[in-house]
């Protein structure tokens, strides 16, 4: 246990030498420094990235910090579900047995698009893909004790807001780039508590844990409009902002604290969970509301033809 006194950080992540861990958007940002420090500790680690290019320079980083690190890339383009499927075949064929799935690769304010499939751009990538490509490992997670899935949300999901079932693809609707973006991370949560309790009842050694970084500088933000960027790096960073390496340690802790229970939701302690150490913290209502938490699994596992070993 850590004691009151002391912030949890990433000197307190365990041993994870014998671990698989595969880790989505690993290239840069939060996912970087998610996969660096689970490197550090041993685990082996695969990089799940759509930039194989990008991927490598992101392994050679990691290296140069851990040497003997086992770091892995792995191509997987969550926009399209057959790159999903076939980057699920592939590292089951290398791993049998995965012991982390984190869920952290996204896109943000994105304007309207869709994916290969069809499905709005920010919902798609951030939700169905992941949602795709967790069903298709699952099998290799349930036999490992202690193995967990973790996603990552963001505290956007309070904002505006709601899963709109009659308009999954926006067109019916002016696009709302915020509004989609703020649906998919609340799309996030909702998965991860339906997961949770399907895994549950199942009496599963797996568990599903959420997590999010707070204001983490990252180039998450650079599909903003100009101005939104501009009042960012002129007011709201300097205030509010924290490292990569800091936003990634919700992601760790949820995916490494021996004592987290399924289920539970992970950001910073400061203020407005903006920046700061990594505890549990609450969610949304909405986030809750087990009715949408079940339709949502259910329309998920339509449009991308993936069912749950469950």
């Amino acid at each position: 246990m850590i004691g009151m006194a002391r912030k949890w950080n990433a000197q307190d992540v365990p041993d994870q030498h014998g671990r698989v861990a595969v880790v989505t958007g690993a290239n840069t940002g939060l996912g970087f420094d998610t996969a660096r420090v689970l490197a550090e500790r041993g685990a082996t680690v695969v990089l799940a990235v759509r930039n194989a290019d990008k991927g490598g320079r992101a392994a050679a980083r990691i290296a140069e910090t851990a040497p003997q690190a086992d770091v892995s890339v792995l191509r997987l383009d969550l926009t399209s579900l057959e790159s999903v499927r076939a980057a699920a075949r592939e590292v089951r064929s290398r791993h049998p047995r995965i012991d982390l799935l984190i869920n952290n690769a996204g896109v943000m304010y994105t304007p309207k698009g869709t994916t290969r499939d069809g499905f709005e751009l920010q919902f798609g990538t951030n939700h169905l893909g992941h949602f795709a490509f967790t069903g298709l490992l699952l099998e290799a997670l349930l036999p490992v004790p202690g193995s967990r899935v973790v996603t990552v949300s963001s505290a956007m999901h309070r904002v505006r807001a709601r899963i709109d079932f009659g308009d999954l693809r926006w067109e019916r609707r002016r696009y709302d780039r915020m509004a989609a973006y703020a649906q998919s991370k609340l799309a996030n949560l909702l998965f991860t508590y339906e997961l949770q309790r399907r895994l549950a009842e199942g009496d599963a050694g797996t568990i599903a844990v959420a997590a999010h970084p707070g204001f983490a500088a990252t180039e998450l933000i650079r599909n903003s409009p100009a101005a939104v960027r501009l009042v960012v790096a002129k007011a709201v960073a300097p205030v509010f902002a924290q490292s990569a390496e800091m936003g990634a340690l919700p992601t760790l802790r949820a995916a490494t604290d021996p004592d987290v229970r399924g289920g539970q939701f992970y950001g910073p302690d400061g203020p407005f969970e903006a920046r700061g150490h990594p505890k549990p913290v609450t969610s949304s209502r909405l986030s809750h509301d087990t009715a949408a938490q079940r339709r949502l699994w259910a329309v998920s596992e339509e449009l991308t033809g993936v069912e749950y070993p469950l």
